[in-house]
């Protein structure tokens, strides 16, 4: 005969008869007489969203009692809406979308947006909206955060549309009805490595040669627009410069004049990179690689140059020895004094040795061994 049922503090019941909505059931013990069974009733949670079909229905044929306990959230065409419960954003309602937020237990706040007119949030809108739930499921998330380090620049694109460019930082963007994408490109100069390049030079040997550069982002904008990657475009244009600059050489040309090939790879990469936003900063050969057979050709020439320079400095020694003697031959036939002197030193050597040799006469040595030691003294001097 009697109904019972219990509705909780933060609950809220509805009592419906015959399937049409009879009133609000308060927090408490519920007591109804039924002996039809004609009765029924349905409890939701009071502190959030009154999801559920009933909420449209009171709306419209019951507004004083809409208004008593929950409040209607509408969204038009171009505009989102925030909904704060005790000031703390929980919901967002996306445009066309109608929710019912319950008033009885939680503060409700209602802050609408025109996203056509402001697409970007502020800082602080960031911070309180970008964990508050979506009302209806969408596939699209409601923000699109973009997040930019110090030594980047960010591209941002409304439906493949750029629209601005950021420095570094942390940004957010309403992303209802437009896909928000960013493209991120580091401002700092970044190595390009083009390895083994087969390369024939003009004297028909072929060479595998390494080189680096360093490429810097000097416009973003430009960049990302005038070419689909830069440093796969810096790649190409530096393979075609060195084929132009080796190619147009012979191979000692390109071993001794480095610095020449160099200058013209650099200057042939920035006059075709001119309008890219983009700089090559340095630029150079690494390695140049050549084939086995040509090394040990080259290692023979080589050795065959050492050889000749070495010959080539003795033969100058000897020269500049025999010149002297022939100098100082000169010098005596034409001065007998100076030759009188050349001799009066020799017999002074002379001299000093017979002493040597008196002395070791006096030690008992014999007087034909002494004249013997001279003899091959003086054919010595």
């Amino acid at each position: 005969m009697y109904n019972s049922f219990i509705v909780s503090e933060k609950q809220r019941g509805l009592l419906i008869r015959d399937g049409r909505f009879i009133r609000m059931l308060e927090p408490g013990r519920q007591r109804i007489f039924d002996p039809l069974g004609r009765y029924e009733f349905e409890l939701f949670d009071a502190t959030g969203m009154f999801a559920s079909p009933w909420a449209e229905l009171i709306a419209k044929g019951h507004p004083e009692i809409a208004a008593e306990y929950f409040q209607t959230v509408k969204v038009e065409e171009g505009q989102v809406a925030v909904v704060r419960l005790d000031g703390r954003a929980s919901f967002i309602v996306r445009p066309g979308e109608t929710v019912h937020v319950w008033t009885v237990l939680k503060t409700v706040e209602v802050e609408t947006f025109d996203i056509l007119v402001q697409p970007r949030l502020t800082r602080e809108q960031l911070v309180a909206f970008e964990k508050a739930t979506t009302v209806v499921a969408s596939p699209l998330s409601n923000i699109a955060v973009v997040n930019v380090s110090e030594a980047e620049e960010a591209l941002v694109f409304f439906d493949g549309e750029l629209v601005e460019t950021l420095g570094p930082g942390r940004y957010g963007y309403w992303q209802i009805g437009r896909k928000v994408t960013a493209k991120l490109i580091d401002m700092r100069p970044l190595p390009v490595e083009v390895t083994a390049q087969e390369i024939l030079t003009r004297d028909k040997v072929s060479l595998r040669v390494t080189l680096t550069a360093f490429v810097k982002v000097v416009d973003a904008r430009q960049a990302a627009l005038s070419t689909p990657d830069f440093q796969a475009h810096v790649y190409k244009l530096v393979q075609f410069a060195v084929r132009e600059a080796i190619g147009g050489r012979t191979l000692d040309e390109v071993l001794s004049d480095r610095v020449s090939v160099d200058r013209q790879i650099v200057e042939h990469v920035r006059a075709a990179i001119g309008g890219t936003g983009v700089a090559v900063t340095e630029l150079g050969i690494k390695d140049v690689i050549l084939p086995g057979d040509m090394r040990e050709l080259i290692n023979k020439v080589v050795e065959a140059e050492k050889t000749a320079q070495a010959n080539l400095i003795r033969r100058r020694e000897e020269t500049a020895a025999t010149r002297s003697l022939l100098n100082t031959a000169k010098l005596m036939e034409d001065n007998p004094t100076l030759l009188r002197l050349k001799e009066l030193e020799s017999l002074e050597r002379v001299t000093e040795k017979i002493g040597r040799i008196d002395v070791h006469a006096s030690s008992g040595e014999g007087l034909n061994a002494v004249l013997d030691r001279l003899v091959s003294l003086r054919a010595r001097d």
